[in-house]
């Protein structure tokens, strides 16, 4: 009777030692990326996240009109009569700067490249912090092209300044 239990025992450690094998991968996570529209305060952020997201001096206001001012619509896209909108991501670093920016979804080639101009031309933000030192964070922005004299850039409450 006992050679019964143990034939049993060895088939059932045979039929979950598949199972007991696979394991599943650790999930990581990419980099955070911070969106104006998105951004808010949290009561327990994680261990990776900015307790204050990164802003532009002057906050949402100045960041628009800085864009209205700066974007020159092509001539390409202006004569046609088309509007779109370019969206870029950036980093912004522990002391503001903004780094490694690149087109995410484009408009038109001389739309992109106008975008990524621009961003040149930005001033330094005011970095993100995490327990009050600053952190990098990723930031993703919308330059929007058209045809109008004023493009309204975002609507909304300003999340943070």
């Amino acid at each position: 009777m006992s050679v019964k239990y143990h034939l049993l025992f060895i088939l059932l450690l045979a039929a979950c030692a598949p199972a007991l094998a696979q394991r599943k991968a650790p999930n990581v996570r990419g980099p955070i990326i911070m969106r104006a529209d998105q951004m808010r305060p949290q009561m327990k952020p994680g261990e990776n996240r900015p307790d204050v997201a990164p802003a532009y001096p002057g906050g949402q206001p100045a960041l628009s009109e800085f864009i209205q001012q700066n974007v020159q619509t092509p001539a390409a896209v202006r004569d046609q009569g088309k509007s779109g909108v370019v969206f870029t991501s950036f980093s912004v670093g522990e002391d503001g700067r903004l780094t490694n920016a690149k087109v995410d979804k484009g408009f038109t080639p001389e739309c992109d490249a106008e975008a990524l101009r621009v961003l040149g031309l930005m001033p330094a933000w005011k970095p993100a912090t995490r327990k009050g030192k600053p952190v990098a964070v990723d930031v993703t922005l919308a330059v929007p092209f058209g045809t109008s004299q004023h493009v309204e850039f975002e609507q909304g409450k300003v999340k943070f300044e």
